[in-house]
């Protein structure tokens, strides 16, 4: 073995290892849910989702699409009623949340049916022959007035769209305030953001014969508290529901624990169709409806004395969820419940929180939950204490910073954390980053009258979430009828089989961290062997392994928690391993040493036994083993931290079993002409415990730089005020690439945790904490400003600077709120066009051409039908394609104001199952040289899956449409015959001699 030549040099954990996974992965050979192999039969499924934020469902015909050929089933709510129940909900409250529309839709993209059908194009042309009628209802979107008494209620049997309100008291902070020398207050709007991995949700579903209940392949992540809920939810058995999950997955940053409700969904759809079903979500789904990070609004208070002295806070958290409270929410909410306190030594707290439910996709865990939030408040605030009071912000935050001498520290809600330096991680972050020179810019830059400014931010990462956190929504007393939770249980196997090769299985399946490199290198340690022996399986099979509720990557679980528990397992195959030799060799057990593929005794280090040949007496020779002990090496291992208790009748909790540390600063520039933020040097110092692979930890920072970065300035969920999504394209929701990343400098301080067994915490999620309010807080010094609200986008920007932008290259399709029947704004996606355009052919023709029924169908793009239904009025099928996105409308277009030869108006309104659309404008008619001069006015309001699409490609797509209604208008009234022309995919497949 390779293994004999290593190791006696030094430890592997620690070092920079280079990643074992990215062989496969650079050459295109990654094992990915889409890539596994189904069973001969297995049927592709697609879903038809909701054009409508809230409306009833009236009724669902699916005759016509279960006609075509190739469909095998249709799944509607009714299936759904009698085969399944609602999900359990994390609060109590009378609230039913299916994994398909039962009687109502609540959000845009909530699935209303599922087809069937032997491949997916297939079953994504059946979808257009699925005919649902709604009664649309209206919406309720800001949170704020969804938590009013006039709001439309989404749950009529709560009576209210806040499910939960709950208030927290920790020490005495009214008597804080009241002593307090100032009082310095923030209200906080944090927005809606997700993940975009570039893996989307895969299932792979089949209902088994005999009642044994449902086998899934998914790319779930965890946590596997979500395998129990979805078991009840199928009403099976746990252990009849089969979860098996493959060793790749493209990223996931927290968003696929949400693919929990299409593993219902398709097992309900195999279950209807007889046969395995297959479902691979497209990037349009993931967008719209596959889960966001709930948005909050919070109101923060510090009671604050003459020198920036902390006494105590003040929260008034109101979380966003959507539509339903899908489980494990309100994790995001309470995740941060001990720790509401941060860095900071104040010991007076109050918290208010509530969640509120909206007509949005609903919200799930999306990398650092809760900590983005909770930090942009707390780290804002303590920048505005600075410029209220007149103070160096580094100084405040360093004033109130916990001691050295205080860890252990038990901050006022309940967190324990272990150990720390902050005042060293500043102090590196300040020398490492050169903070003096960046303050020497600063003041060259606003001298020369140049917008610059400096942020910080402390932040206290929780890793390893205690699951208990959660049961804090309730009531002490509620929680005492339901009995305790609490604990992080992770779970590894270590098994050395006849030949001496080391297998390792974890219970975290990875999302592209380094799993099995960093797994890899704590065993080889404690077996004395290279990492190259040690295969690690992260396939995860829900009856075959190892595994609990806690289970899963999410929380920063790993390098603390789970190759803490294989530390734990390879250490009980080295002690038994040890007596083996032992007895062999006539020493000491506790005298054996593992280097170099060796087993040997100090007392003895010549005499050496090999790794495989001690393995194998287990498996060979089971009678010359020692007395009393047990043949094969193969050992599981549960570790849970002690210190992850229940939250105590006074609510507080340990709400984590680890807490590193991070500090960051930023410093930034800002153009007064174009509003962009430039980002001139960030520095960030992390206090993870040991790191196990420090190469591997600086990857995390680095993404989780990058996705704080977009978050800071660039990525947001937009919402009509009727509930439309906005951003269904990534034209609208921009995400950062390489170019606008900067590389950050990274510095690192080791303070070993107490609580896990390799001393390590968590490093995954910081910065998408730390770094959005840090540049938020440098952009606030920039333009010296104090409600600073993210995406810090350049028009956003704009007003902060209380500027006027520039005017728009062209004011041809601009976005304005279109007027509706009653005079009121719509609530969808709008665009309001206007221009000119030069016909060939006198007004008169044009004008013809607009009154004549059959004239007027052949220049309609994508006009398949007219029929006039009165003098003026006419009912029109028209297919309109934006980007991937395409719809077959049921439309009626209605001329008025006629003014022959010279206007008229024109409006039109339309029903699909992808949603509506309402326009209304005029044109006129000028009469010019050679032709006619024909100018337009014109308002389009889209909404439902059309006007996720986004505004930019609205905008773009509405220009073309126009442009090709004007050009055959005028080719028309010059006597053309109008032909329509194949699309460029039919061309281009006959190009390629294709399709003839």
């Amino acid at each position: 073995m390779s293994s004999e030549l290593v190791n006696e040099s030094g430890p592997h954990v620690g070092r920079r290892a280079l990643r074992v996974e990215d062989a496969a992965l650079l050459t295109g050979r990654g094992h990915y849910a889409d890539d596994v192999g189904v069973k001969p039969g297995t049927l592709q499924a697609a879903i038809l989702r909701a054009p409508h934020a809230h409306a009833e469902i009236v009724s669902i015909d699916t005759a016509a699409a279960e006609q075509l050929p190739g469909v095998r089933a249709v799944l509607t709510g009714a299936d759904v009623r009698q085969w399944a129940a609602p999900f359990p909900v994390g609060v109590h409250q009378p609230m039913e949340h299916w994994c398909m529309a039962i009687d109502k839709v609540r959000y845009v993209g909530e699935p209303v049916a599922v087809v069937i059908a032997e491949d997916r194009y297939l079953a994504e042309d059946a979808l257009d022959f699925v005919e649902v009628q709604y009664r649309q209802l209206p919406a309720a979107v800001d949170p704020e007035a969804a938590a009013g008494a006039q709001a439309p209620v989404l749950h009529e049997a709560v009576g209210s769209n806040v499910v939960t309100d709950r208030h927290f008291s920790y020490g005495d902070p009214d008597a804080a305030f009241e002593a307090a020398e100032h009082c310095v207050s923030l209200t906080i709007h944090y927005p809606r953001n997700s993940t975009t991995p570039i893996e989307g949700f895969v299932v792979v579903a089949e209902y088994l014969a005999g009642g044994e209940g449902y086998d899934v392949l998914s790319n779930f992540q965890g946590p596997f508290a979500i395998h129990t809920v979805v078991a009840r939810a199928l009403k099976v058995g746990s252990s009849r529901l089969r979860l098996r999950f493959v060793k790749d997955s493209g990223g996931s940053f927290g968003v696929k624990q949400a693919v929990s409700t299409y593993v219902a969904l398709l097992c309900l759809a195999a279950r209807k169709a007889g046969a395995p079903v297959k479902w691979v979500e497209d990037r349009y789904e993931h967008l719209m409806a596959s889960a966001a990070a709930p948005n909050r609004v919070t109101t923060i208070e510090a009671a604050v004395q003459a020198d920036g002295t902390l006494a105590a806070l003040r929260y008034d958290q109101m979380d966003d969820c959507g539509a339903y409270l899908r489980a494990p929410e309100p994790a995001t909410l309470y995740r941060m419940h001990g720790i509401m306190t941060g860095a900071y030594r104040v010991r007076n707290l109050a918290v208010r929180n509530r969640v509120v439910l909206t007509n949005k996709t609903p919200s799930a865990l999306v990398r650092g939950f809760g900590g983005p939030q909770m930090y942009f408040a707390l780290e804002r605030l303590m920048q505005r204490i600075a410029v209220e009071l007149d103070l160096d912000p580094l100084e405040v935050i360093r004033r109130n910073l916990i001691q050295p001498d205080a860890f252990p520290y038990r901050a006022p809600a309940g967190a324990l954390i272990g150990s720390g330096n902050y005042q060293e991680s500043l102090a590196l972050a300040v020398g490492r980053g050169n903070l003096d020179e960046l303050l020497q810019r600063r003041q060259a830059a606003r001298a020369a009258g140049r917008l610059y400014g400096i942020g910080y931010a402390a932040v206290v990462e929780p890793s390893i979430s205690n699951m208990g956190y959660i049961t804090t929504v309730m009531t002490a007393e509620a929680r005492a009828k339901a009995g305790p939770k609490n604990g992080a249980i992770a779970s590894a196997t270590v098994s050395v089989d006849p030949l001496g090769c080391v297998t390792v299985i974890i219970d975290s399946v990875p999302g592209g961290q380094g799993h099995r490199t960093a797994t890899a290198q704590v065993v080889a340690d404690v077996l004395g062997l290279a990492p190259e022996d040690i295969i690690v399986n992260t396939e995860l099979d829900t009856q075959k392994d190892a595994w609990s509720i806690a289970a899963g990557n999410y929380s920063s679980r790993f390098a603390g928690a789970v190759a803490g528990s294989v530390h734990v397992a390879a250490l009980r195959i080295r002690e038994k391993m040890a007596q083996i030799a032992a007895d062999t060799l006539q020493a000491p057990p506790d005298t054996i040493q593992f280097a170099g593929g060796t087993l040997y005794s100090s007392e003895a280090p010549d005499r050496r036994l090999r790794f495989h040949r001690v393995a194998g007496l287990t498996h060979w020779s089971p009678g010359s083993l020692p007395a009393d002990m047990q043949p094969g090496l193969r050992e599981t291992v549960f570790w849970s931290p002690p210190q992850a208790e229940a939250p105590d009748d006074k609510d507080v909790i340990n709400s984590s079993a680890a807490y590193g540390f991070i500090f960051d600063i930023c410093a930034v520039e800002v153009d007064r002409a174009t509003g962009q933020v430039r980002i001139d040097r960030y520095v960030t110092s992390h206090d993870a415990g040991c790191l196990l692979n420090p190469a591997l930890a600086e990857g995390q920072i680095r993404g989780g730089f990058a996705q704080g970065l977009g978050a800071a300035l660039l990525e947001e969920y937009r919402y009509g005020a009727d509930g439309s999504f906005l951003s269904g394209t990534l034209a609208d929701y921009l995400m950062p690439t390489a170019c606008e990343v900067p590389e950050p400098i990274i510095v690192h301080l080791e303070t070993p945790s107490p609580y896990t067994p390799l001393g390590a915490k968590g490093i995954g999620e910081g910065n998408n904490m730390s770094t959005p309010v840090c540049i938020a807080n440098a952009v606030a010094d920039a333009l010296g400003v104090a409600d600073v609200r993210l995406p810090l986008t350049p028009s956003r920007v704009h007003a902060l600077l209380a500027e006027p932008e520039p005017e728009p290259p062209s004011a041809e399709a601009s976005r304005a709120p279109a007027a509706s029947a009653d005079g009121s704004r719509a609530g969808r996606d709008t665009l309001r066009m206007s221009g000119t355009v030069q016909l060939a052919a006198p007004p008169e023709r044009v004008y013809a051409v607009l009154m004549d029924p059959d004239a007027l169908a052949s220049v309609i793009p994508g006009c398949h039908a007219l029929e006039q239904v009165d003098e003026h009025t006419y009912r029109a099928e028209v297919t309109i394609g934006i980007g991937v996105v395409k719809a077959r409308y049921q439309a009626q277009v209605t001329l008025s104001d006629l003014d022959p030869p010279h206007g008229l108006s024109l409006g039109g309104k339309g029903m699909s199952a992808l949603g509506t659309a309402q326009g209304s404008g005029t044109v006129r008619l000028e009469p010019m040289a050679g032709g006619t001069r024909l100018a337009y006015d014109y308002d389009i309001a889209v909404s439902g899956k059309v006007a996720a699409v986004g505004s930019r490609m609205l905008e773009g797509a509405a220009k073309v449409i126009l442009q090709q209604l004007f050009e055959r208008l005028g080719r028309k009234a010059s006597g053309e015959t109008i032909v329509a022309r194949p699309s460029w995919w039919r061309r281009l497949l006959a190009f390629l001699g294709i399709g003839r």
